[in-house]
């Protein structure tokens, strides 16, 4: 399951690698290739009308059609986050499982697939369910980056303190990319990070990968991840609130 899994990551991301040759190059009506034709332009087109109806105003398109674009696939991580808390919930019986068949031999780990696959079954839990989104989400996140960077007008244009084809000159949205990053981990990774050491090292190295990109990458960018982080934070409180306040009751039972 796993293998699939990864398999199918792989192939996710040789699709997506095959248009970041071109991030170089002006996005137009003329850009030819499945990837610029029906992602990247439709998208560049999107922001540059957008702006338009704002008077010319960029910074504010980027913002009014991240938002759009979150709207969009909402649905999606609602699936997500709903199979991902399935899945959490049944951590302790797929444990049991494991600890019971926990001998390595063919016959044993071929029984273990079969009792795992029925408890699936039984709570009607689809494993692949969360790749799904994913793989929706992901070439309309990154076509929509290569829209910014390969929009010559939006490096034309200013927004508040900054110009949008420039870094930030005082480092503030990378700053507010990152924090906001680690504020919307940590409210989807609730209770989670003792289960998983990996998920709490991701909870700190994702934030200062993102400052880090932030930093070099032109200002308009950095806009579109701000934006993106508080639509997911508000998102993520309004799909799991109960789940945040317990785990928060929880630990200061804890203390």
């Amino acid at each position: 399951m796993k293998k699939r899994q990864v398999a199918w990551l792989f192939l996710l991301l040789a699709v997506v690698l095959a248009g970041c040759s071109e991030i170089n190059q002006p996005i137009t009506a003329e850009s030819k290739g499945f990837w610029n034709e029906y992602i990247v332009y439709p998208l560049s087109w999107l922001i540059t009308y957008t702006s338009e109806l704002f008077g010319s105003n960029y910074g504010l398109g980027i913002i009014v059609v991240t938002i759009l674009i979150r709207l969009a696939i909402l649905p999606l991580m609602v699936q997500q986050t709903r199979n991902s808390k399935a899945m959490q919930a049944l951590q302790p019986e797929l444990q049991k499982l494991r600890e019971k068949y926990s001998s390595k031999d063919a016959q044993t780990q071929q029984k273990l697939q079969q009792e795992t696959m029925l408890l699936f079954q039984k709570h009607g839990v689809n494993p692949l369910a969360g790749c799904l989104p994913l793989f929706i989400q992901m070439p309309i996140l990154i076509g929509f980056y290569h829209a910014i960077m390969r929009t010559e007008e939006i490096a034309r244009h200013n927004f508040l303190w900054f110009d949008l084809g420039e870094k930030d000159p005082f480092y503030i949205l990378p700053l507010v990319a990152g924090v906001t990053t680690f504020i919307q981990q940590k409210m989807m990774m609730a209770g989670t990070e003792q289960q998983n050491p990996q998920m709490a090292m991701m909870l700190w190295l994702m934030p200062i990968m993102v400052v880090v990109f932030a930093i070099n990458f032109p200002a308009a960018l950095s806009l579109y991840w701000v934006v993106g982080n508080l639509f997911m934070i508000a998102q993520t409180y309004f799909i799991k609130g109960p789940d945040l306040k317990a785990t928060k009751q929880a630990g200061g039972t804890g203390k």
